[in-house]
């Protein structure tokens, strides 16, 4: 398709929030982008790319070329003796993917399963829930470098990866994720180590299969979040906080109830809903923007905010959390403004 201008952005992000790009398209095919590349009036604007729009905080109208990635496919690339691996293209769903694995009986997946957005983003992301990360399952990925049009193949070890970040998200303009293949181990042990899902896996009485994980993560999302459809989110707005074992154990002391986890690499990582609900922040609104009642980790557009809005909001959190518990917290969406 061409690129058309002054987009309206308000129904490509979860959040709902209004915003315009000088031009707009959606990529169906690859051949299109060296089309674009031939185009003076684009390439003298930043390319920025969209997925799903569930990890996205607009913040005003955008002097750029925003590029949809709408490529579809996904298949069995191949198998050995250890595993299977499965291709899928940057547009498809990541929770179809994900369901489609576990449909079939192949395990890696389950624990990511009801996370939003596409597959070309998660590894942007390095999207991760109840102990699971994209870079565990991630084999290797195509991206295509915007300056040059090379295509260029990132083994997981290249991408960089670190806790909801990648290369990929330290350099926004310059990589688009055409495709990611995952390695799905034949020997794989569901994960059940977060409490919650040990609980909903009793309460279902499944013994901890793929599917039987998959369920138990879906049913567990699904009370705490709510549906960007009918209260405009992109989930969880702020990374959790990992602090030196010297400030969690001052906080324990000071805190009871802190809830902590042990790092492999050093250090404790805080839930920050947590400290958040503690801050008093759990379903207080700020104008038209709030934390979520059922879930203080979660920010929500109750109508008609703007980025602006969510920037005083987040301030304020950041702020009482700051002064309560002396810990920084950071919001994880990444921000579109022209600044």
């Amino acid at each position: 398709m061409h690129p058309e201008r002054d987009q309206d952005l308000t129904g490509f992000n979860t959040l709902g929030l209004p915003a315009r790009a000088r031009f707009f398209a959606r990529l169906t095919e690859l051949a299109q982008l060296d089309e674009w590349r031939a185009r003076p009036e684009l390439t003298r604007l930043p390319w920025r790319i969209l997925g799903g729009g569930s990890n996205l905080w607009l913040c005003g109208d955008l002097e750029a070329f925003v590029i949809k990635v709408e490529l579809r496919g996904r298949r069995l690339a191949g198998e050995d003796a250890a595993a299977r691996y499965v291709a899928a293209a940057a547009g498809e769903s990541w929770q179809e993917l994900v369901a489609w694995t576990v449909a079939q009986g192949w395990g890696g997946l389950e624990g990511l399963s009801l996370i939003p957005g596409t597959v070309g983003a998660a590894p942007v992301q390095n999207v991760g829930a109840y102990g699971c990360e994209v870079k565990d399952a991630l084999h290797e990925l195509t991206a295509i470098d915007l300056r040059s049009g090379e295509r260029r193949r990132f083994g997981s070890a290249e991408c960089a990866f670190g806790y909801r970040d990648s290369r990929f998200k330290r350099e926004p303009d310059r990589w688009l994720i055409s495709e990611a293949v995952f390695r799905l181990p034949k020997d794989h042990a569901p994960r059940t180590g977060y409490g919650e899902i040990e609980k909903e896996l009793a309460a279902l009485g499944l013994a901890p299969t793929p599917g039987s994980v998959a369920r138990a993560v879906v049913e567990v999302r699904s009370r705490k979040l709510p549906d960007p459809a009918r209260l405009g989110n992109a989930g969880s707005f702020f990374k959790n906080p990992v602090v030196p074992a010297a400030v969690r154990e001052r906080l324990a002391a000071e805190h009871p109830g802190l809830v902590s986890f042990e790092q492999p690499g050093g250090g404790w990582k805080l839930a920050a809903g947590w400290l958040i609900e503690r801050a008093g922040w759990k379903g207080r609104r700020l104008g038209p923007v709030g934390m979520y009642e059922r879930q203080a980790l979660v920010l929500v557009n109750h109508g008609g905010a703007t980025g602006e809005d969510v920037a005083r909001l987040v301030e304020e959190v950041r702020a009482d959390v700051r002064a309560r518990f002396g810990v920084e917290l950071e919001p994880e969406p990444v921000r579109w403004d022209d600044r």
